[in-house]
């Protein structure tokens, strides 16, 4: 993966302007912050952020990949001046979940279909061809399905750690 940030231009926070890649692709169609049982998760904006990256990384998870393999999202937000309000705090549970992840992002301000719902963020991924062959898909299922009940009543970062513990099994098992 080659982050693409053009010479004199200056460094984006929390993203680069473009990424390019080889490998299989994965895209995640729009993920809104409902939990497991398809419940929008109470706590505003900041904590429906919190389950739509989650549930995202789940969705990655079932193809084997993790925040590292982003390469694009796109994220669409009921009200600007909510997002730009609680832009701090969004940060970071963006860092707790994607960590050093800074694929190209986009924010639009749009109606969201679902009623209550503040934030739909879709995500598209690139997995080297190597890790893509020899990944297997139950054991990202298993991990996708934890992650996505862990996000229930779990703060700061105890879902990150639960995350990455769970992906590191996973790695560990598609990689023997």
């Amino acid at each position: 993966m080659e982050y693409l940030n053009p010479a004199g231009w200056p460094r984006p926070r929390g993203y680069n302007h473009g990424v390019a890649a080889a490998g299989r692709l994965v895209f995640v169609a729009g993920q809104i912050g409902c939990d497991a049982t398809g419940t929008l998760v109470a706590g505003g904006l900041v904590e429906q952020v919190r389950q739509a990256i989650a549930n995202c990384l789940a969705v990655l998870a079932e193809a084997g990949a993790g925040p590292e393999h982003a390469v694009r999202m796109t994220w669409f937000v009921a009200d600007r001046a909510s997002y730009v309000a609680e832009r701090p705090a969004i940060g970071e549970v963006y860092r707790e979940l994607m960590g050093a992840s800074y694929p190209a992002m986009s924010l639009y301000e749009v109606g969201l279909l679902e009623p209550g719902a503040l934030v739909e963020i879709e995500l598209t991924a690139v997995m080297p061809l190597q890790q893509a062959r020899s990944g297997r898909r139950h054991a990202g299922r298993a991990f996708a399905h934890t992650a996505v009940r862990t996000t229930r009543g779990a703060g700061g970062g105890k879902l990150r750690r639960r995350i990455d513990t769970l992906y590191r099994r996973w790695s560990a098992q598609s990689s023997s």
